[in-house]
């Protein structure tokens, strides 16, 4: 009897230590270590997902303020614009701005990517100084300004292609109606 206690006691002990051990490969892994496997990345500072929304011209939530306080885009704006019931001239001009904004979205995101990428480099090959972090960095804030600057102008260039019922009515399909009153926006834009 003693016997099979002892071999029960050695195996809870066994499974309990290789449980322990199993848990402690997890925490490197852990929200204690939230970088772990990210140094495999090609950019350090990008996920693949940020890179591909940068190289396509993706918003990324940049205007959401504008968004969410009555200013609609214009991706939406198209793809709302039935029920919008936008004139030929309306959808026509949010075409445009759309196709304009994409490209200079693509384009301030290639730089942004590119000096990322630098900034990795220089990081990885140990190429780096105070000066040199201080002039990438500078580089890196003034795309990122100048990339969530694109896409705020866009959506005020296009809230002036919309009328007031347009736009509270934007924001109703959007789900936005009763956060914010769109329609009080709207009436100082026109």
């Amino acid at each position: 009897m003693r016997n099979k206690f002892t071999l029960k006691l050695i195996a809870v002990l066994a499974l309990t230590a290789g449980a322990t051990s199993l848990f402690a490969q997890h925490v490197h892994t852990s929200p204690d270590n939230p970088y772990a496997g990210q140094q495999t990345r090609d950019i350090k500072a990008l996920s693949s997902t940020q890179t591909q929304d940068l190289l396509a011209g993706k918003g990324m939530e940049q205007a959401r303020a504008a968004e969410l306080n009555g200013y609609p885009g214009p991706m939406h704006t198209l793809e709302l614009a039935q029920q919008l019931e936008l004139t030929a001239a309306q959808k026509s001009a949010s075409e445009q701005l759309m196709l304009k904004h994409k490209a200079q979205a693509r384009a301030l995101g290639t730089q942004l990517v590119e000096a990322e990428r630098e900034l990795d480099t220089a990081f990885s090959t140990r190429q780096i100084n105070e000066t040199q972090l201080a002039a990438q960095t500078q580089r890196i804030g003034q795309l990122q300004a100048a990339l969530r600057n694109a896409h705020l102008q866009t959506h005020l260039q296009q809230t002036r292609l919309l009328t007031p019922q347009q736009i509270k009515h934007y924001a109703q399909l959007r789900g936005y109606a009763g956060s914010a009153d769109a329609s009080s926006l709207s009436k100082h834009q026109h």
